[in-house]
């Protein structure tokens, strides 16, 4: 039986202490712990994006870290960043867009655009679509996405 590891983290700017298995992933951590459920868990090998979170800043996969690794970190999910208003422009097109289907690709999608968004105020469709490659959709053609990320950027300038 696996020994608990107390973790202090900050999740969309409230503050958690949990004892957790050192083999938790972090994107367990933050649906079942916490109940965020919006961090989707596809493949648990890092490949689809669906269990992105932005720790300390930067846009990662929850699936490839232990929840252990979050001690003392500031974590966003798609909740906090909806919260706050910070994804609203990307959520707004990607309605428009009509850039979702089924959803489960969506947070990791938004949350990684956001990412792209914040550090790019031109961009052509093909750095678009590499800033998302990580993110796996298997229902809209990421035509609509990236549509939709374009929108943002030109409403940007």
């Amino acid at each position: 039986m696996d020994d608990f590891v107390r973790v202090s983290v900050t999740v969309n700017g409230r503050k958690f202490t949990r004892a957790v298995s050192p083999r938790l992933s972090a994107a367990d951590f933050v649906r079942h712990e916490l109940g965020l459920t919006g961090t989707h868990v596809g493949c648990e090998h890092g490949v689809c994006g669906a269990c992105t979170i932005v720790v300390d800043g930067s846009v990662t996969r929850g699936c490839l870290i232990f929840a252990v690794q979050l001690d003392g970190s500031e974590v966003e999910t798609i909740e906090g960043a909806s919260e706050s208003g910070r994804v609203a422009e990307l959520q707004a097109a990607f309605v428009e867009r009509n850039a979702l289907q089924c959803g489960f690709c969506t947070p990791g999608m938004i949350l990684t655009a956001a990412e792209f968004v914040g550090r790019h105020h031109e961009s052509n469709r093909a750095e678009i679509r590499e800033a998302l490659s990580g993110n796996i959709c298997r229902c809209t053609g990421y035509e609509a996405i990236v549509d939709a990320v374009e929108n943002v950027l030109k409403a940007k300038r």
